[in-house]
């Protein structure tokens, strides 16, 4: 199968989407990250799809304005030539998939500022619940 020069790259997409969760966490609007950045909200959008590359000194930008190191971009990212699937029982897409959610990571925010570890646990078994509850009424 040959490969489309128009889809955007995987690192591409992985780098992007760790551009989205720093800002979602930072509660940063993307109109907001461009002005920091001196671009608009569109390209924003574009460099979190993957489908515009981003440039060595425009990561070296948001590195900054995301007060993270660069290296974030990537973590995760892993090999191709190694990692042509996930492992049985690896949570990663899972958690990736949740994470790129703005209710992802409002919960886990939200969840993660709970001290006692019983309402903790009460609030993990109400969605285990729900879950439970949404796939019987399918």
């Amino acid at each position: 199968m040959a490969i489309n020069p128009r889809e955007p790259n995987p690192v591409d997409r992985h780098v992007g989407s760790r551009v989205r969760l720093r800002r979602q966490i930072l509660n940063m609007s993307q109109e907001k990250l461009g002005e920091e950045l001196g671009v608009t909200f569109q390209q924003v959008q574009k460099y979190e799809r993957g489908t515009n590359r981003i440039g060595a000194g425009r990561l070296w930008k948001l590195a900054r304005v995301l007060e993270v190191p660069v290296a974030f971009f990537f973590e995760g990212a892993g090999s191709p030539a190694v990692e042509p699937g996930f492992a049985e029982g690896d949570q990663t897409p899972i958690i990736n998939d949740f994470l790129q959610s703005s209710d992802g990571v409002a919960l886990a925010q939200a969840f993660s500022r709970i001290t006692d570890p019983k309402v903790r646990r009460r609030v993990l078994e109400l969605v285990r619940s729900l879950a439970d509850t949404d796939e019987s009424e399918d």
